[in-house]
């Protein structure tokens, strides 16, 4: 999803979202980092988000639904869904992992069916980004 997020990963060697917590999926540990990264630094990730996102990992059943507002005021996140979201992202545990440390490109997930978009989809590229603020 974007050039920027490629170019990063291109040149330095991707962290890892590793599950540290037993039994834990690694797009938990994501959601978990995304969450901390809104509240830490929500305001800049206003500046680059500009939207409502509702991240939907198919697999994991509620948990694994995150509303990111990156629209209004300095942030926030809520577990579960939220129909006012400006764009829906949808995808499997270990494809959303395998994206989120750069081993999977978005446009290429998307083009495979790995990866669904509903809303405006010229906003899910703000995606990488993001994840890549939420990492770094």
């Amino acid at each position: 999803f974007g050039s920027r997020l490629q170019v990063r990963a291109a040149t330095r060697r991707p962290q890892s979202f590793a599950a540290d917590r037993e039994g834990m999926s690694k797009s938990k540990v994501i959601l978990d980092m995304i969450e901390a990264a809104v509240k830490a630094k929500g305001a800049d990730m206003v500046k680059m988000g500009g939207a409502v996102f509702q991240l939907v990992i198919s697999d994991l059943g509620d948990e694994g639904k995150l509303c990111i507002d990156l629209k209004n005021g300095s942030g926030a996140t809520k577990r579960g869904s939220d129909e006012k979201a400006d764009v829906t992202i949808t995808l499997k545990d270990e494809d959303f992992a395998a994206m989120a440390e750069g081993k999977l490109d978005g446009m290429q997930a998307f083009m495979g069916g790995k990866l669904k978009i509903s809303g405006n989809m010229m906003l899910a590229q703000k995606l990488g980004p993001i994840l890549e603020s939420a990492r770094g």
